[in-house]
């Protein structure tokens, strides 16, 4: 069931900064309490393959979020040991050395598991005569935005092998920002600095005579 329109999920979790510090953070706190958005990315491991690219992306595009008053949070199931370990390990050896942002560690899964998007299912086995997990029980690549207010304005969930363009987050939440500024709504493929419509047919009778 999508999130989208609702309060993120007031759970509290583990999380490592870069220096390695232990943290406890709420996200739906870190949007309220400091009156920014929130960008949560989720990723399936450490010491992965696809991961560290993501990663890296964003911490590439760090600046570019916060210009946006917005924060980055990475997070996995790993603990934060595995965390500073690859937090340490060299880009060139497939490490993430240089993230900055939080990463959370939901080694319990409560995080995950109220947001939907962990690869498990609990199936009877009649040999055990009893239920058994199946699947890889880390999550899939989901991406929440949370606004200032700590309402979902966006989700996405990709499979394992599909990584993200980061591009696409700043354009939502330049969009975002607009239809909360502006009071307009944003077309097909809007970008910042392009033409915005108002929410009636007029508007969008004029928009596509012009498109």
């Amino acid at each position: 069931m999508s999130l989208v329109g609702k309060k993120f999920p007031n759970i509290t979790v583990d999380a490592i900064s870069f220096m390695g510090d232990n943290l406890r953070i709420n996200v739906l706190e870190e949007a309220t309490k400091n009156n920014k958005k929130v960008i949560l990315f989720w990723y399936p491991k450490d010491f992965t393959f696809v991961c560290p690219t993501e990663l890296h992306a964003f911490q590439t595009a760090l600046q570019d979020f916060e210009n946006r008053n917005t924060m980055v949070i990475g997070a996995s199931c790993d603990t934060n040991e595995v965390h500073f370990a690859w937090l340490n390990t060299p880009k060139n050896q497939g490490g993430i050395e240089g993230v900055t942002y939080p990463i959370l560690a939901d080694t319990t899964r409560n995080l995950s598991a109220a947001l939907d998007i962990l690869d498990a299912e609990w199936v009877y086995d009649q040999e055990l005569n009893d239920e058994i997990l199946e699947g890889s029980n880390v999550t899939f690549r989901a991406t929440y935005l949370i606004d200032e207010t700590g309402k979902i304005f966006h989700e996405s969930v990709n499979d394992m092998p599909l990584g993200r363009n980061v591009n696409e987050y700043l354009r939502l939440i330049d969009a975002y920002t607009h239809v909360q500024t502006k009071g307009e709504v944003c077309p097909a493929n809007w970008e910042e600095g392009k033409e915005a419509m108002n929410a009636d047919r007029n508007s969008t009778a004029a928009y596509l005579s012009q498109n």
